[in-house]
């Protein structure tokens, strides 16, 4: 029987994920995982199949779900597609729910932290007084809201600094080098959300690789126009350097429209004639960055960087782990943040990183 049956550390070894006999155990007494048979020696005996559940339950707590809601789905693995539609959806609408206490929260902290020093007195006013603060009542809440508009006047009184703002709000990136740290900062002022930070991916010698291109002159190549209007064109035709769109029809001006054009203009024509070397910049739809690889991995396409932060909520989640797992250069935004201004700041960034800005009027030409 030990030959057919695991025991519980091997199991744990088998399913990985950071198992351990403990978790094991609970997950019996919680009825996720059914009981184990048992050896002459009384000691629980595993399955392949229990391998398998094991992995599947892993998989689903590493996604954020809650233990009774993987029971639920493990209950319903056979049941119809609908009733597990149902209970993703009131797993999702918990996580909302979530996120929007804590990025309430969040931009409490914001008001507070990401005061630059002209307002430091206002701060340290605004952090003696939350001291001292019942806000457990409704006139709590509304003394509060005072308070916010009272620390808000000062706001009237100078710019705001943003660079004393992000150095009290951004995570330590001091194992970043210089030009990521203000790539990322440009980023999270352009979407105004500092958690953005944890989410961009930036591949290996992505930014050494742009930036030797865009040296040279390289042709720049963005999916949409509204994308195109958002790119430096000054600092970019000082470089030398081309932009070219995709899809150049003006009337394209969301994530929608740029999908479905492209579906239209690609099975007439390919698309993907631009030099080798090329920088694209997507930022509206997902199929574009899809078709990119894909033509990128028949040879037909060869660029130095694919700065990818499509839209949408299946494909362009999709098309962004694909393009992370390709061989080619990349920034992108993991899930379904993203679009055509945080493509074009990317874009812009590396851009700045070469050239101080110019003084000329070349950009009424």
């Amino acid at each position: 029987m030990s030959d057919r049956y695991l025991t519980i550390k091997d199991l744990t070894e088998a399913v990985g994920g950071g198992l351990t006999p403990r978790m094991v155990r609970h997950y019996h007494a919680s009825g996720l995982l059914p009981e184990a048979k048992r050896s002459e020696g009384n000691y629980r005996l595993y399955s392949s199949e229990d391998v398998q559940r094991l992995q599947r339950i892993m998989a689903l707590k590493q996604q954020g779900f809650q233990l009774s809601h993987i029971r639920k789905l493990l209950e319903e693995e056979s049941s119809e597609g609908d009733t597990l539609s149902s209970i993703l959806q009131q797993q999702y609408q918990l996580v909302i729910q979530k996120l929007t206490r804590l990025r309430r929260t969040a931009s409490a902290l914001e008001r507070l932290l990401g005061r630059d020093r002209h307002c430091q007195q206002v701060q340290a006013e605004a952090l003696a007084q939350l001291r001292h603060l019942e806000i457990e009542t409704a006139d709590g809440l509304d003394t509060i809201e005072k308070l916010w508009q009272s620390w808000d006047v000062a706001a009237d009184n100078h710019p705001e600094v943003f660079s004393e703002s992000l150095q009290q709000l951004l995570p330590d990136l001091s194992n970043r080098s210089e030009i990521e740290v203000d790539l990322l900062s440009k980023l999270v002022l352009a979407s105004g959300d500092v958690s953005l930070v944890n989410f961009v991916r930036v591949g290996q010698d992505a930014i050494a690789a742009a930036r030797d291109r865009l040296k040279t002159g390289c042709q720049v190549v963005s999916d949409v126009s509204v994308v195109a209007r958002a790119l430096d064109r000054v600092r970019l035709q000082h470089l030398n350097c081309t932009v070219e769109t995709l899809i150049s029809n003006p009337h394209v001006i969301s994530a929608i429209d740029a999908e479905t054009q492209f579906w239209r203009e690609q099975q007439q024509l390919n698309p993907w004639q631009f030099e080798p070397g090329c920088i694209l910049v997507i930022g509206y739809a997902p199929s574009v960055l899809l078709s990119a690889l894909e033509a990128s991995k028949r040879g037909i396409l060869q660029p130095a960087l694919v700065i990818g932060m499509p839209i949408g909520f299946s494909h362009a989640p999709a098309a962004k782990r694909r393009l992370m797992r390709s061989s080619f250069p990349y920034i992108t935004i993991e899930g379904s943040l993203g679009g055509g201004l945080l493509a074009a700041t990317a874009l812009n960034a590396l851009a700045e990183s070469l050239l101080e800005k110019p003084d000329c009027h070349c950009y009424l030409s």
